[in-house]
C-alpha cells in the first residue's frame, strides 16, 4: 500500500508540476516491468513475489527519476560531500560553492529539461 499511494503522489505532482514549469515529464511505464512472471520456471508464489518486487523496485527508480528532474530543475547543485549513490543527473550539476557557474549557466541546466 505504501508504494502506491507514493506512485499516485509522484504521478500528480509531475504531471501538474511538471506542465507548469516546461519539464519532461517522466513515463513511468520506462520503470514499472513486469516480465519476470512470465517465466515458466516459477511457481504461483514466487510469480506473485516477483510482481512485487518489480512493482515497488519500479516505483522507487520512477520516484528517483522525478525527484532527479526537480533538483535539476530548482537546484543543480552537487553536496559538499558526496552521497554514497548519486543520480546520473548530477554529474552535470554545479560544483558546491561555484555561485559564478552557478548564476551564469542556471538557465542551461535547466532549460534541458524542456519537453
Amino acid at each position: 500500500m505504501p508504494f502506491t499511494l507514493i506512485d499516485l503522489w509522484v504521478t500528480v505532482y509531475q504531471q501538474v508540476c511538471f506542465r507548469i514549469y516546461g519539464i519532461a515529464r517522466v513515463r513511468r511505464r520506462d520503470y514499472l516491468l513486469f516480465d519476470r512472471r512470465l517465466l515458466g520456471y516459477l511457481n504461483a508464489v514466487e510469480k506473485a513475489n516477483c510482481v512485487y518486487c518489480s512493482y515497488a523496485n519500479g516505483v522507487v527508480a520512477y520516484v528517483r527519476e522525478v525527484a532527479a528532474r526537480t533538483e535539476q530543475f530548482w537546484c543543480p547543485i552537487k553536496n559538499a560531500r558526496r552521497p554514497r549513490d548519486t543520480h546520473p543527473r548530477e554529474a552535470a550539476f554545479f560544483a558546491y560553492g561555484d555561485a559564478e557557474a552557478y548564476q551564469q549557466d542556471l538557465p542551461k541546466i535547466g532549460a534541458r529539461l524542456a519537453d
